[in-house]
């Protein structure tokens, strides 16, 4: 029995803001260590006792492929990275994945997380995957149900059933209830027959999509139709847009595990308690919940300081942070915004995001520090007809070739050496030299080194804008 992982990547976070944004995500961040939740997630079987497929599949969208790819490198773990054209939710991203991971002949079970959750107790993680890995083997549909530790409003439930004969811990799954009043969690967890829904699921791939095959054949044959047509660009797997953008939305609960009971010849619904510390991390309380706190209840990240404050998470990003004579508050600063909240208020961050978006702003989408495929750039200051980025670009990458209609640019290297192109001219820039792009010249900026290259850019002109790019050659397909 082989078991492949596949992580689903295409959330967006946005009661996480101001860390996280819709253009770079909470998976993408480091919010509990050293690692970020995708990577955490995708260390997550290191370890295991079983047979481990090494080329994990994740499946997200176009604009966050570049860094996830980059984590993983980071980790020395291979990945094929599916690529959606557009959010269809759960069912049909696993769907994708299915039928890539028999593409080659072979039918492993599919070990399925939500790349942005935390399990900080693996042992217990990997023991439950065991478990529902020997069950899936067999032909169940099994999904993991969190014990809970308290009434909570914010989860869906499970209702499981009877105890499976010869089972350690698997019991019968009966039905998936909606996120509860407080009233009605706290007679859930008093019963000890409901469990949170965590949306971590192991199902063999022939199982899986004939199950789709059988309850939305209409999801089945768009994604058939979506992978039939995929093109392979390095570590991505473009799926068909026209035939993805055909598929039905719908998440792995209602499309295939609520309608189990009707076709039991597919396999039966199993729910494997787990016990391991898991959080979704919804909003700053839950992350409050699972971080690691001082002898007063405070959680700090970056240059903080405490005084005669208890039960408070502050985030520093940029610069220092003193948090004096606070009780249960959320303080999170980035270089473009700063978010203080109760913590019994941070579900209604994403009321924030909305009025960002409803008004235009940046900062629902953006970060100040923007990534690229080739590094990243920082826009550190700006004005009237004027804008300064700090620019840092990876070894061996390059910008693509291109020019801009209405600025002007001054390039100051300030590390590593820059393979510069102005115009008819290419040539090299060492520290605290400096070159002149002049409007509407074609030029490019390249790393030929092994150190990363730093360089300030001053922009002048008329328009600022991203979109102010015409591009002739790019090596990143964009």
């Amino acid at each position: 029995m082989s078991i492949q992982s596949v992580i689903l990547s295409g959330g967006s976070g946005t009661r996480l803001w101001p860390a996280s944004r819709e253009q770079y995500p909470k998976q993408l961040l480091a919010l509990t260590g050293s690692d970020t939740l995708l990577q955490a997630t995708a260390r997550r079987l290191d370890g295991f006792a079983g047979d481990v497929v090494a080329n994990t599949i994740v499946v997200s969208n176009e604009e966050y492929r570049f860094v996830i790819a980059e984590q993983l490198r980071q980790l020395g773990k291979r990945g094929r990275i599916v690529l959606e054209p557009a959010g269809r939710n759960t069912a049909p991203a696993l769907t994708l994945a299915a039928l890539l991971a028999v593409a080659d002949g072979s039918d492993p079970v599919l070990l399925v997380m939500p790349a942005d959750h935390v399990i900080p107790d693996l042992g217990a993680f990997q023991a439950a995957i065991a478990e529902g890995a020997t069950l899936a083997a067999e032909g169940a549909f099994v999904t993991f149900g969190i014990v809970p530790d308290r009434p909570e409003t914010g989860y869906g439930y499970i209702r499981a059933g009877e105890k499976l004969a010869g089972a350690q811990s698997a019991r019968g799954l009966d039905a998936f209830v909606e996120k509860p009043d407080a009233a009605k969690a706290a007679e859930y967890v008093a019963s000890g027959q409901y469990l949170w829904n965590s949306g971590i699921f192991v199902i063999k791939a022939s199982r899986w999509i004939a199950a789709i095959e059988r309850f939305n054949p209409a999801m089945a044959d768009a994604c058939r139709r979506a992978m039939a047509g995929a093109t392979d660009d390095a570590d991505f797997v473009r799926a068909d847009k026209a035939a993805f953008l055909s598929s039905p939305s719908d998440s792995i609960d209602y499309a295939v595990m609520e309608k189990l009971a009707s076709a039991p010849e597919l396999g039966r619904g199993v729910v494997v308690p787990m016990a391991a510390g898991w959080s979704d991390v919804g909003a700053w309380d839950a992350l409050w919940e699972v971080s690691e706190k001082d002898a007063d209840g405070n959680v700090g990240r970056g240059d903080v300081m405490f005084e005669s404050s208890e039960d408070t998470m502050v985030m520093a990003e940029s610069r220092l942070v003193a948090a004096i004579g606070l009780k249960d508050m959320v303080v999170v600063e980035t270089p473009d915004a700063v978010m203080v909240a109760h913590k019994r208020n941070t579900q209604d961050v994403k009321k924030i995001v909305a009025r960002l978006k409803a008004e235009g702003r940046t900062q629902a989408n953006l970060h100040r520090k923007v990534f690229r495929p080739w590094g990243w750039y920082d826009s550190i200051d700006n004005g009237e007809r004027f804008q300064v980025k700090r620019i840092v670009v990876n070894p061996g990458a390059k910008l693509s070739l291109q020019m801009h209609h209405h600025r002007a640019e001054h390039w100051i290297v300030v590390k590593g050496t820059a393979e510069v192109t102005n115009g008819d001219k290419v040539f090299l820039l060492s520290e605290n030299e400096s070159t002149y792009i002049p409007l509407g010249h074609t030029h490019r900026l390249a790393n030929p080194g092994k150190v990363p290259l730093e360089i300030i850019e001053v922009q002048s002109g008329s328009y600022l804008g991203e979109d102010d790019i015409v591009r002739f050659e790019d090596t990143y397909g964009r």
